[in-house]
Formats: structure tokens, sequence, C-alpha cells
């Protein structure tokens, strides 16, 4: 799914294009590299961020040879005790392994943004670069929606103190939306929606007002759902999916 090789044999691709869609990093991050004189193009140091790749040519970054590879996504229902990271020294269970991507991760995936080792719910995995680097940058404001439960209940002032901002040590942090999941029943299942990405955002928010979350889960994120993805199941997006996410972002 999704074949980077866009740009015409005769026209070759820019480096950082190429950089990107080796599933390095994005192209914003391979410009810095070739600032920093770590790629090198059939042996030789790139200095120009113009320069193009041609078929039959080697590009290395950091005496590494790099190739392009097919773009992958995965939407993973995320278990509790799993950390999302590509690989883990404490030994610990990672999203990767989760979603059955061998240790050796031939294609470079990596997951967009992170959930903490207790929290369940949509996590994207891909090796698509400008993709991923859009989707976290803060200018995009991508809705990420959290069902949250709390061992006491949550009053109403407290609702809307969640949305007017809560006083953190990195900021104030405020929610887009929030409401009870359904107040006849109990007032400690809360659903919020946040466009942010700050670490433990929901958690140190739901702390700063005295509350002891006991179970945190994301259902929704940029318009994916787990839908009927059982806790701990994965799938590879449909191209559909692929192409609303690269919209919401502005890429071709």
């Amino acid at each position: 799914m999704g074949n980077p090789h866009t740009s015409s044999e005769k026209d070759g691709m820019r480096i950082n294009k190429y950089i990107s869609h080796a599933g390095v990093c994005s192209r914003r991050d391979a410009d810095k590299l070739v600032e920093q004189g770590r790629v090198r193009l059939n042996g030789e140091v790139v200095t120009e961020h113009g320069t193009r790749v041609y078929p039959g040519q080697t590009v290395e970054v950091d005496g590494d040879r790099i190739s392009l590879k097919d773009f992958d996504y995965i939407l993973l229902n995320k278990p509790k005790d799993t950390i999302s990271t590509t690989d883990d020294p404490k030994g610990r269970k990672t999203v990767l392994e989760a979603a059955g991507i061998s240790s050796d991760n031939p294609k470079g995936m990596f997951p967009v943004g992170r959930l903490d080792r207790n929290t369940t719910g949509v996590l994207l995995l891909t090796n698509d670069g400008d993709l991923a680097h859009r989707l976290m940058h803060p200018s995009y404001e991508i809705a990420k929606i959290y069902f949250v439960r709390t061992r006491e209940p949550v009053k109403p002032h407290e609702l809307d103190e969640l949305q007017s901002g809560v006083e953190l040590e990195d900021g104030l942090a405020a929610a887009d939306r929030v409401t009870y999941i359904d107040q006849r029943l109990n007032k400690t299942d809360v659903a919020l929606e946040i466009h942010e990405g700050r670490n433990r955002q929901v958690r140190r928010m739901f702390e700063k007002l005295g509350h002891d979350i006991v179970q945190l889960d994301r259902p929704k994120y940029a318009g994916l759902t787990a839908g009927k993805l059982d806790r701990g199941r994965w799938r590879r997006l449909r191209p559909h999916e692929v192409r609303s996410l690269r919209k919401r972002v502005n890429l071709k």
C-alpha cells in the first residue's frame, strides 16, 4: 500500500523526500541531516537540499545505506502493559510486538504519538514520516477522544474547569469538549476531546483536580476508530482511510 515512487525516473527524487520515503524521518528532519553533513549520495556528502536521487544511485545516512520502502499503515487497538516505542531496553512488550512486527522491523515502522503504558485504544503505526510528522504537529490540531473512568465522581463544575483550562507545570491545558458518557448511570465516566498531545496530558489534568484515573482509553484518533477491533488486535488501514488522514494534514 502507498507506493512512494511517485517521481518519474528521469526527474529523480529530492533527497529529503527519498530519506523520508525510506522511513528514516520526516522531510523537515531530513533537511537537518543534510545540513549536518550526515547524508551521502554515491559516497559523496550531500550539501544541497535540492539534490536529486536517480535510479541506480546509493544513499547513506550516518553510514547506513537506505532504500525506498512502500508505506504501511497499521491501526492497533493498544492493550494495557504495552510501551509505545519501537524497542524497550527493559524488555517490556512494545506496540510493534503487539502489532506482529518482528524485532528487526524491516519496514521501519514506528508509533505516531504515544499512549502511556496502561492507556488503551487507537494507535497508528506507520513508516510514512511526512504523515506522522504532520499528525503530531500542533498546528494541524488533530482531534483525539478519550474515555476516562475516575475513582470518585467528577462534579459538573470540574467538567467546566477541564474545558476552560487546568494549569499544569508546562502551561494551561484545556479540553475542546467534555461530557459525562452517561450521567444517568454514574459520574465517574467522562469523555473528552483534545487536540494537544503533551505527555500524559489527560492524566495530569484529572490529577490536578484531585482525581485518580482507574481506566483510560482512546477510542478515536484523527478520525480513526477501533470499531470491531478487539483490544490487542490490529489491522492495516484501508485506502480511503489513508487518503482521509493525508487530506487532514494537506498531503497529496
